[in-house]
């Protein structure tokens, strides 16, 4: 272990003291007292993972300094005054902090003053590295300290220190609280929890840490309750330290301010009567407060030292103490506050030193959804064991067992007893295929077939040419291609070349496009014509068209192949700041799904799989990897879906399906014959057990249909269900268990394990969580966070609760995200790109049930700006339209002159009009003819509503119809009205519709194609 002890300053002037300067207040003469061997040191740490630059904390704490000059006190008789010298900042280089090392690390033990300095920050910069903030009692609390190592890391961020200037002492205040103290008349009469041990010795002390997921109200006062029940007397005084800042918010100090309130604590009253006490006492402004008064000021340092020694060996002796123990909670800090851009904090607690003559000393500490217990108290193999019995009981008063057992979901173990994928990748599995099996078809549709041998030689080829540019590993290159082998042959050259690929929809628009090159910093796109004249390259990205390689040539064998914890690809999802988010998967986690996935889902040789999702939505990569690693074959289809194609898809032998519940209605819907499709993999939304069994009954009870849950987050699926009609016969189908290597866990809002039978938030661990969100830590914090036992995972929004067969049911969101066709929306991505248009002053896009339907539609309310031209609904469509997927294009829009509020700020819904109300309203009295009413009947059954009162005029979108909704609606006019001869040429001319979808217009196409 190398120790560094940082730079060192010139001695200050007597002018550069007289800035600040106050008096020292008798409880900081008390701490001063203490001998050397009792160093009252505060330690605040800090636990992350990432780095943090020696340099950079140094500078950071000089900065934070100048604006808390607290930290860098000099003392000069009964006075503090700034030094001017900033805290010293020391490496303890190589060293690891954590449970196991806590006491094994000197540089937390070393006394303060050194050299003249109360305060210091030791940086452990092992391989999860800890800064320790480091003050003496005797010139802040921990709540200063905590305001100081706030300011450290404020000012590592860039950002500017909130400071702590005041030169007020809390002598100075004008609170009865203070008026009350008092040190003496103090009764020694209480045993310790714990024991003094036979061979205790002034200054001896050991630290105990527990973690504790969840955060609780009124902790401390549970803590204190729970104490006292432990003692197994009736009542008992409990020490509790109470913050005055708050009560006095113009003074900002990083100085003592905190004084000790003594409760008399009785168990069996509950924990909710010693919080009601406590808030009494500060409510009330009197209690019984314990502080060292005026008088101490008035004996010497030396004979001080002689005292405190004398009452710590008569507690030692006597093993009697004034109170049961002491609790102080730090209150709650935000994970965020002690984060940087390459710093993720894990942990943050107190260190606090074994004070003389004081009890047992229980310091809590709140960040985001964890609570830290420390304690400290003489060493000693009883006290040991004890002390890790008294926290394992506390820990159990908070968070029981039974809670955390019912409510953490592991998987169950193979039936094969399979071991997981090792250390292999995609790459290597789908290698070993193209030397198995070289003339199997990889590849069947439009444009025939491609065998193994020729994908491989198509992708190697597309691998040497990234490799010539350049682009190897944790690169991401673009996808920008239809449905077709030329998308298939860019993915896995992406793969071979190491790098990672990025799959967009061509259908999305071009600025949507550059965007998502832009963030995710690809410096080349892959595509194929006729895409290869759009303007969607971003400034430093190159275009490679995919159709213009010759793969004539062997390129020969690739490079070395891509290691697990490389990125394999990115995928971007709607984000709630109104910008989308690109999530990073690493080859460890696609293989890991691969590798059960391949196994419950029966996916082998004979697999035929088709590809029916956009290839910017995370399922498709079922199709696009699994087929690849088993022989089997993928399925392509015309680029455009309809019932048509999919008929075709299904006719050409497709043995199983990956799709969304939307899809799957559909195909149930239109009447499709099921073909050889053997397995139905649905994922991506709610799935009802009423389309199960619709699906069952259009598949056939062989069809085994699969529930698969998970976001893009966590690589596709991370647990499955297989429906049984017989015992599934809640209102949704169940998302199973989780496979191989994850872990889920019901929490609530608090991060606390729900009790049995109750909902909570779904959280997801293990090997398939993304490496976190593209140039975006500060998102990927809050998203992927740590339990107590440092398990790192994804919270997905989704409300879940455990079933009684042990099984997990899906019941909705925690948040506003909602689900269309299995692409998750963040309606406030909608609404700030509305407000991006210069006539719109403020947007909301909220999700409605239009009348008879079961599923929602968007709907999108628009305030505009009061000094602009009025503008038509229409240009704020083709606005959204020229930057979003036509998905998140909200199906009606509406403005209106304010946006209500309830009175806590939030959208008030139910108070905006529907804009589903009128839209069956026809727009002039003019009957429908023949035709119109025709279609109108065919829209009312697709759409679930009512035919009446439709004219020709009704819009099919305002009516909550989407493109699936219109799909099958076209498939029925085609079928109803045209006839099967011109059906096809129907279906294909659809498109003349599409940018006006009135009845009239659907009307006159059919008339015209059945007519001709």
């Amino acid at each position: 272990m190398q120790f560094d002890a940082g730079m060192k300053s010139k001695p200050a002037t007597m002018a550069d003291t007289d800035r600040f300067s106050r008096t020292v207040v008798p409880f900081e003469h008390w701490y001063l007292g203490f001998p050397a061997t009792l160093s009252p040191v505060l330690n605040l740490v800090v636990e992350g993972a990432g780095r943090i630059d020696a340099a950079e904390l140094r500078r950071a704490v000089a900065t934070a300094a100048e604006s808390c000059p607290g930290a860098r006190l000099a003392r000069r008789g009964n006075r503090w005054s700034d030094s001017r010298r900033p805290p010293p900042v020391r490496c303890a280089t190589g060293t690891v902090l954590d449970r196991t090392t806590l006491n094994d690390v000197a540089e937390l033990r070393r006394p303060l003053p050194v050299h003249g300095a109360y305060c210091e920050v030791v940086l452990c910069d092992g391989e999860f590295p800890a800064v320790v903030f480091r003050a003496s009692h005797a010139v802040m609390d921990a709540r200063g300290l905590r305001l100081w190592a706030l300011d450290v890391f404020r000012a590592l961020r860039g950002e500017e220190p909130e400071g702590a200037e005041s030169v007020t002492t809390v002598a100075e205040l004008d609170d009865p609280l203070i008026a009350q103290a008092d040190a003496k008349n103090q009764d020694f009469v209480l045993p310790s929890l714990l024991g003094v041990p036979a061979d205790a010795r002034f200054g001896g002390h050991r630290w105990w840490r527990r973690s504790i997921d969840g955060t609780f109200p009124a902790v401390a006062a549970r803590l204190a309750t729970e104490l006292a029940r432990l003692s197994g007397q009736e009542t008992v005084p409990v020490s509790i330290p109470v913050d005055l800042r708050p009560y006095h918010p113009q003074v900002r100090s990083t100085s003592n301010f905190a004084v000790t309130v003594s409760l008399q604590v009785t168990p069996e009253d509950g924990w909710q009567a010693t919080q009601q006490q406590l808030l009494t006492v500060l409510s009330e402004r009197r209690g019984t407060v314990r502080a060292p008064g005026p008088e101490v000021l008035k004996v010497p340092l030396g004979l001080l030292r002689m005292l405190v020694r004398g009452v710590d060996r008569k507690a030692r002796r006597t093993d009697r103490f004034s109170s049961l123990a002491g609790v102080n909670s730090l209150g709650r800090t935000s994970a965020d506050a002690f984060a940087t851009d390459a710093f993720e904090p894990v942990a943050t607690y107190l260190l606090a030193p074994r004070e003389p003559a004081s009890p047992l000393g229980l310091n809590v500490v709140e960040s985001d959804g964890r609570t830290e217990l420390t304690l400290s108290w003489w060493p000693g193999e009883e006290a040991a064991a004890g002390a890790e019995r008294l926290l394992d009981a506390l820990g159990e008063s908070l968070s029981p067992a039974a809670h955390r057992e019912r409510a953490t979901l592991l998987p169950p173990v193979p039936a094969d007893g399979s071991a997981g994928p090792g250390d292999r990748t995609v790459v290597d599995l789908f290698r070993e295929q193209v030397r198995a099996r070289p003339d199997a078809v990889a590849i069947s549709g439009p444009e025939g077939e491609v065998s193994y041998a020729e994908l491989d030689r198509r992708a190697r080829v597309v691998a040497a040419e990234l490799r010539a540019r350049g682009i190897g590993r944790d690169t991401v290159v673009g996808l920008c291609t239809d449905r077709t082998v030329a998308a298939v042959t860019g993915a896995w050259g992406a793969l071979l070349a190491g790098a990672a690929y990025l799959p967009m929809d061509t259908k999305h628009p071009d600025g949507r496009i550059r965007d998502l090159l832009q963030d995710a910093r690809a410096p080349l796109c892959l595509t194929q014509h006729p895409h290869d004249g759009r303007d969607f390259l971003p400034e430093g990205c190159d275009r490679l068209v995919l159709d213009e390689l010759s793969y004539a040539s062997d390129p020969g064998e690739p490079p070395t192949p891509p290691a697990p914890s490389d990125l394999a690809y990115v995928v971007y999802t709607s984000g709630s700041t109104g910008r989308p988010k690109g999530v990073d998967i690493e080859h460890r986690s696609l293989t890991n799904y691969a590798h059960w996935a391949l196994r419950e889902h029966g996916i082998g040789p004979d697999t035929r799989l088709p590809l029916l999702c956009s290839l910017s939505f995370d399922v498709a990569q079922i199709s696009l990897v699994l087929p690849f690693l088993v022989g089997g074959t993928l399925l392509l289809m015309r680029d455009e879906l309809d019932h048509l194609s999919l008929q075709e898809v299904i006719e050409a032998g497709a043995t199983a399906l990956a799709l969304t519940p939307s899809h799957l209605d559909l195909i149930t819907r239109l009447g499709l014959r099921p073909g050889a499709v053997g397995t139905l993999m649905v994922i991506g939304e709610q799935f009802t057990r009423a389309l199960a069994l619709r699906a069952r009954e259009v598949f056939g009870p062989a069809c085994r249909i699969i529930n698969l849950y998970g976001p893009a987050e966590a690589t596709i699926g991370v647990s499955d269900h297989v429906f049984d009609a017989e015992r599934d016969t809640g209102a949704n189908v169940p998302i199973g268990l989780p496979r191989d290597g994850v872990s889920l866990f019901l929490l609530d809002a608090e991060r606390r394990f729900v009790a049995p039978g109750e909902t909570g938030e779904l959280y997801i661990g293990g090997v398939q969580l993304a490496r976190g969100y593209r140039g975006r830590p500060d998102l990927t914090r809050q998203r992927f966070v740590r339990l107590a036992d440092g398990t790192r995972v994804y919270r997905t929004g989704d409300l879940a609760r455990r079933l009684p067969s042990g099984e997990v049911e899906c019941c909705g969101r925690v948040d506003d995200q909602v689900k269309v066709r299995g692409h998750r929306i963040e309606p406030s991505e909608i609404a700030f790109t509305l407000e991006s248009h210069p006539a719109v002053a403020a947007a909301v896009v909220v999700p409605r049930t239009p009348p008879g339907r079961t599923d929602r539609a968007l709907c999108g309310y628009v305030v505009l700006q009061p000094d602009v031209p009025p503008v038509e609904v229409s240009e704020l469509t083709e606005h959204l339209l020229e930057r979003l997927p036509s998905y998140m294009v909200p199906a009606a829009m509406l403005v209106v002159a304010e946006i209500p509020r309830t009175v806590n700020g939030k959208v008030a819904a139910s108070a905006l009009p529907d804009p589903f109300a009128d839209a069956q309203a026809p727009a002039d009295a003019t009957p429908l003819d023949d035709t119109e009413a025709a279609v109108a009947k065919i829209w009312a059954r697709v759409l679930g509503t009512d035919p009446d009162g439709m004219g020709s005029g009704t819009d099919f979108h305002q009516l909550g119809g989407d493109s699936l909704a219109m799909i099958a609606m076209v498939a029925e006019v085609a079928s109803e009205l045209v006839g099967a001869a011109q059906a096809e040429v129907f279906t294909r001319r659809a498109p003349e519709f599409l940018a006006e979808p009135t009845l009239a217009q659907v009307a006159r196409l059919a008339d015209a194609v059945r007519t001709a």
